[in-house]
């Protein structure tokens, strides 16, 4: 008797421990989470069904709930308090993860929901794995006050120290206002879904109240706003599943931590590939523009280029690729946009992308057509000279592999700035229609001679005959591979081939910085 009743008294603690498991599972309850799917939204737990590899999550914390006695919270407690953390693989790879479900409370922040996701966050930097938050909150918890304000600012500090130290990657799954959006915007990078996912300082009616603006919240904060306008957000995904499957994507070429060295995975695609289509690539005529991401294509394994920051600041191109195998950043001027000039949002747009590279050990190549900075006063008066330092420091400051392919034209103080020999460059490279001077051979001319031209003293035929002279002497890449700042002009066929040469020959590198605290980054 004794036995059977240790045996009823396991049953019961065991349906007890269903129970309270299958509680958590139901979130806010059927309705709710009806209502989430009405919207085009999957659960929080069916996002991390998507996201991990089958079997592999393991929640933390599924039975915490808040402490809160006030405003009728008191009788109010869900089990897991409205985000499930813990960790889980993807594609073999540990991770750890908060997913917020707006089920429960509106995924509103609350202590304990703060303390849930430190937690995770400790051990993702204490075990050196990347942290995926998928985000989906009404914001702070009114009924907890100052409370949940802590709880914020306690995520905030955790974002900021382990910036650098392990990947952070925020998905805006829903809506996400006030002080919910300063951790996403910490994080590296910053996936968004259209027409489902917000973030904002300040909601639409508070901006109608203060300055009575009428905006909607997709205009004001919408996946395609943040990705094309702001440049808040680095993709936007056409709903939750594709937004989870980005994710696993963009992992794949990132490294656990900023010890490991960039991943490595086989490829087909030999490396000593030759592609001549590339020596009729560029066009004879200089002012003709060309699609700088076909170029990539041709040269990188299997031609896949994972793009990040798609639509914004169109003039410069930001991702990742391999070659041979092994993930690499890469950064490109856009000839078919505003001719690949630099202006503000493409420096803070391929500063960011550089420094992440460098963080975490990625070698960066860098593809570079351009004719200087974008002229105009706006720029001017907006502060080009603060924001193009940007990526001038982040060039430099850079001790991964830097490798540089000068297709056409390194104009100026732009030349400079791309990754030149001078800012420690590694291997630098040009083609053959490779065009490095101070400016284009028409506009040094007509500053040159400015005071003839102006006084008319100077037949067209001259003038003509002095650009030609300029250009031969000066556009060109011989002058600059004569002094040392080329380390060879190339046959554009064997781009390919080296810079995977040039990747393997610099896999050991050694170099680093000044010891010091930190430097002064031009902000």
């Amino acid at each position: 008797m004794a036995e059977l009743d240790a045996q009823s008294i396991s049953q019961l603690k065991l349906k007890e421990l269903e129970a309270r498991n299958q509680a958590a599972f139901d979130g806010g309850g059927e309705d709710r989470v009806e209502k989430q799917k009405a919207g085009g939204r999957l659960t929080a737990r069916e996002r991390l069904d998507v996201l991990l590899d089958p079997g592999s999550f393991v929640e933390v914390d599924r039975f915490v709930t808040h402490r809160s006695q006030n405003f009728g919270m008191a009788d109010k407690h869900i089990p897991g308090d409205g985000v499930i953390t813990g960790y889980g693989r993807i594609n073999g790879k540990l991770v750890y993860v908060y997913s917020q479900d707006f089920t429960v409370f509106g995924g509103s922040m609350s202590r304990t929901q703060a303390n849930k996701i430190c937690k995770i966050m400790d051990l993702a930097t204490k075990n050196g794995a990347p942290i995926i938050g998928l985000n989906d909150s009404g914001g702070a918890r009114i009924q907890e006050g100052v409370e949940s304000l802590g709880g914020y600012a306690d995520i905030f500090l955790r974002n900021v120290t382990t910036s650098g130290v392990v990947p952070q990657i925020s998905a805006v799954m829903g809506p996400c206002a006030g002080g919910a959006v300063y951790s996403p915007s910490i994080t590296d990078f910053i996936f968004m879904v259209k027409n489902t996912s917000y973030m904002f300082v300040t909601g639409p009616d508070v901006i109608k109240t203060v300055t009575h603006e009428d905006v909607s919240k997709e205009d004001l904060g919408g996946a395609l706003t943040h990705n094309q306008k702001s440049g808040v957000a680095h993709f936007a995904t056409d709903d939750d599943r594709h937004c989870l499957l980005m994710i696993r994507e963009l992992l794949n070429f990132l490294p656990s931590n900023n010890v490991d060295d960039s991943p490595v995975i086989p490829t087909r695609d030999r490396p000593d590939r030759i592609e001549e289509s590339l020596n009729t690539f560029i066009p004879d005529n200089p002012k003709k523009p060309y699609d700088m991401l076909q170029l990539i294509g041709k040269v990188v394994d299997e031609g896949y280029f994972l793009e990040v920051h798609k639509h914004y600041a169109k003039n410069i191109i930001v991702g990742f690729a391999r070659f041979n195998g092994r993930s690499v950043g890469i950064v490109a001027n856009q000839p078919a946009v505003l001719a690949g000039c630099l202006n503000i949002s493409a420096s803070v747009k391929a500063a960011r992308f550089i420094r992440f590279c460098d963080a975490f050990n990625i070698p960066i190549v860098t593809f570079e057509d351009v004719p200087g900075f974008l002229p105009g006063t706006d720029q001017e008066w907006s502060g080009i000279i603060t924001h193009g330092a940007k990526l001038l420091y982040a060039y430099a400051e850079a001790t991964v592999p830097k490798i540089t392919i000068v297709t056409r034209k390194a104009y100026g103080g732009a030349y400079c700035v791309m990754s030149s020999k001078h800012i420690r460059g590694d291997v630098n490279l040009a083609y053959p229609t490779a065009e490095i001077a101070v400016m284009g051979a028409e506009g040094a001319v007509n500053i040159i001679f400015r005071n003839e031209i102006k006084n008319a003293k100077f037949p067209e035929e001259e003038r003509q005959r002095l650009i030609k002279e300029y250009e031969k002497q000066f556009n060109n890449p011989y002058v600059a591979a004569e002094m040392g700042y080329i380390d060879e002009v190339i046959e554009p066929a064997f781009t390919r081939k080296r810079i995977i040469d040039s990747l393997e020959m610099l896999r050991n590198k050694r170099t680093s910085n000044p010891p010091k605290k930190h430097g002064n980054i031009p902000l």
